[in-house]
């Protein structure tokens, strides 16, 4: 199997655990704030990774080296989770995705910057191809800004940030350790930013499974997604997490009763053919 198509089952995994963290983030949201959200994902994380570290004898390789990067990739993810988590609760979870998708965009503008990365037409065009589909699904109208979008928005920054730092961090730094960082780290900064005010909120026996939820959906997105950029190039992996708005919509329409119309189906089938384009192409190429 190609390592393109590699990346793309991983990347599978990645789409279903960001689904099931937005819908269990809107309902754990009605109790706790987005850094008590943050808090509690961070501390189960700790708990899985060490645990697993230890079953797998992997403690070994988490060491202290590139500390800088892994602060800058925890700091921007944590920004932009925080906002994300923000845009579920006041939009569209399919209005949330399709803004959050513009971070494809921003990460192939960084790439050849931050990573070293080759620009090439192919992969270029099937972001473009992408972001036409998701400007069908969500037919943005300026008239309609608010707060909820524009924190959507700007959470696609961080999390292009986030995934050029978290490729750069594979070159050098296992899995295991980066995801020991990324939990440890931001459960500093979600204790910190969650005590700020004193007053830390412990979940209702109702909001816990969906606390839990967020803490398992959460690591294993990013494990996915860690895997996933190991073996191919971002401008590669990134445009494969279109097909998630076109889930999303559903999930909002089914649980939600969020609208639903043909326009959402028509720009999945541009998604589609834009990602398996990419994948065609560079598949071929390895060959």
């Amino acid at each position: 199997m190609s390592p393109v198509l590699k990346a793309a089952l991983w990347m599978s995994g990645a789409i279903a655990s960001f689904s099931t963290m937005a819908v269990a983030g809107r309902e754990a949201a009605a109790q706790l704030d987005t850094f008590e959200i943050m808090m509690y994902r961070s501390l189960i994380g700790v708990v899985i990774v060490c645990l697993l570290a230890w079953l797998l004898g992997t403690w070994r390789e988490i060491n202290r080296q590139n500390l800088r990067a892994h602060t800058v990739r925890n700091l921007a993810h944590f920004t932009g989770q925080n906002l994300w988590f923000y845009a579920v609760t006041v939009i569209p979870l399919a209005q949330v995705i399709a803004l959050e998708f513009t971070s494809p965009l921003w990460v192939i503008v960084l790439s050849p910057l931050i990573l070293g990365e080759r620009l090439t037409l192919v992969r270029a065009a099937a972001a473009l191809v992408g972001f036409l589909g998701i400007l069908v699904v969500a037919r943005p109208d300026m008239a309609g800004v608010n707060l909820g979008i524009v924190t959507a928005a700007s959470s696609a920054i961080f999390f292009a940030l986030t995934i050029m730092f978290t490729k750069r961090l594979t070159r050098t730094q296992s899995i295991t350790c980066i995801l020991f960082y990324l939990t440890t780290m931001q459960l500093v900064m979600g204790l910190v930013a969650a005590g700020y005010d004193g007053d830390i909120a412990w979940p209702e026996p109702e909001t816990v499974p969906f606390v839990v939820m967020i803490g398992l959906a959460g690591l294993m997105a990013h494990f996915c997604m860690t895997n996933a950029l190991a073996i191919a190039p971002a401008t590669v992996v990134v445009p494969i997490d279109f097909i998630r708005l076109p889930a999303i919509a559903v999930v909002g329409m089914l649980l939600y009763s969020e609208p639903l119309d043909v326009f959402v189906f028509l720009g999945a089938a541009i998604i589609f053919i834009g990602n398996y384009w990419n994948i065609w192409v560079e598949t071929r190429q390895k060959t």
